[in-house]
């Protein structure tokens, strides 16, 4: 690799490790987040310019902030200039001296919720769920327009169209750059951990378009967000609660795909490959969000759902019993159909397939579910474990037809060819 090549590599890697706090930070002094972000890239194409014969400085992150606070100060001073060349005459009629503030002192504030104020502007409700993810991804995660837009599956004129519409709802809106506290603060967290989940099950539930059954780069940023806020907000129980959900998840990631890219399901894989590092790191989130006292939430609810699993040593030491109980308080605080078919599950597990079989059967005209994949999927498990295979093939390849993962696709036609090969074994 020549030197030019090396430090580009680098450059770009201070960008993705401090374009975030870089933003923040002049988000806080210019209160506006497409100027703050354009300052920031001006910043970043002068290091591109001087850093491969200069060399890059000891402290890179610093002269970022320093090269974009100057271009802040000087655009700042011009429109002052043109103020104050209208306030003057003004001044002239009212005596009244002329104000100029300290904007380097401006800058160089209090820069502790610069992060936190910059993730709930990303996450503001009053954008849609698309546009949100584009944003953070974009502001917090450093991502170009490109990686965002490979990483959805979707064209990139359509994130960069995102990116800008959602920059100016936020200016149109007059979206407050001040950090809420109290109440408030938990509502708007709750957007934030919206979309951060969002972001990480695009990744790892499974990759709802393609053909990839799991997108990594994506459950490793949500992650990243996710940590950042656990350090920004360490009182609020679903912040750890989601983190711990995350870890916990993510520890298994290895052990999803087999030798061929074939999604292996959790009860068959081999728990020796999943990170153990990421698994105790959940438990102990875990453990904190439940330490908090705090009314349990549905990420955190959800994390102790994947901590039943995290503890058995192999799958049939899972305590379903447990994990029932769990899904009957989540499914009271979520109203979720989708939930009510992951208790069917459970409920199958800990008491047999008939009694999950009557849970999913009162599922079936559920209208949120009526292109839901997954509810045939299970139905057809159950039967087939009950010795019904013509019912359950027929389950299967209905399930096929309505998934949208290729992967996916694949095992569940395969399930409904092992139950025709069943019935004519």
């Amino acid at each position: 690799m020549s030197g030019a090549s090396a430090t580009r590599e680098a450059i770009e890697a201070v960008w993705r490790i401090e374009s975030a706090r870089l933003i923040g930070g002049l988000v806080r002094l210019v209160r506006d987040v497409a100027l703050a972000e354009d300052l920031a890239q001006e910043a970043l194409v002068v290091a591109l310019e001087r850093w491969p014969a200069a060399g890059i400085p000891d402290n890179p992150a610093a002269w970022l902030m320093a090269t974009a606070r100057n271009r802040a100060v000087d655009q700042a001073r011009w429109r002052q200039m043109q103020v104050r060349k209208h306030d003057a005459l003004e001044q002239e009629a009212s005596g009244l001296p002329l104000l100029t503030p300290d904007l380097a002192a401006a800058i160089d504030g209090q820069v502790g919720d610069d992060l936190l104020r910059l993730i709930l502007i990303a996450c503001h409700p009053v954008l849609s769920t698309e546009a949100r993810a584009a944003l953070t991804l974009r502001l917090l995660g450093g991502l170009t327009t490109a990686e965002i837009a490979r990483a959805f599956l979707v064209p990139e004129p359509t994130i960069a169209q995102r990116i800008v519409r959602a920059k100016r709802t936020l200016a149109e809106a007059r979206v407050p750059f001040e950090v809420p506290r109290g109440a408030e603060l938990s509502a708007r967290l709750s957007s934030a951990l919206e979309i951060v989940y969002l972001v990480f099950n695009e990744g790892w539930y499974t990759a709802t378009r393609g053909d990839d059954w799991m997108r990594p780069e994506l459950c490793d940023e949500a992650l990243r967000l996710g940590r950042i806020l656990a350090e920004l907000a360490p009182g609020e129980a679903e912040v750890l609660g989601l983190v711990a959900l995350m870890e916990l998840q993510a520890s298994r990631l290895r052990a999803r795909l087999g030798p061929s890219g074939e999604p292996i399901l959790l009860l068959d894989q081999d728990r020796s490959r999943w990170d153990q590092l990421l698994l105790h790191r959940g438990l102990a989130a875990l453990a904190r969000a439940e330490g908090l006292e705090q009314p349990l939430g549905p990420y955190t609810l959800q994390a102790a759902i994947a901590g039943c699993h995290a503890r058995a040593r192999a799958a049939p030491d899972t305590d379903w019993i447990r994990i029932v109980a769990l899904y009957d308080a989540l499914a009271e605080v979520t109203a979720s159909p989708v939930v009510e078919l992951n208790r069917a599950v459970a409920v199958s597990m800990a008491f047999g397939p008939a009694a999950g079989l009557e849970l999913v059967d009162a599922l079936v005209n559920e209208p949120a579910l009526a292109r839901y994949h997954l509810l045939p999927s299970v139905r057809g498990d159950l039967l087939m474990k009950l010795g019904r295979g013509d019912e359950a093939r027929g389950e299967f390849e209905r399930a096929a037809a309505l998934a949208q993962n290729a992967r996916e696709r694949e095992l569940l036609r395969a399930r409904a060819l092992a139950c025709r090969d069943g019935a004519h074994g």
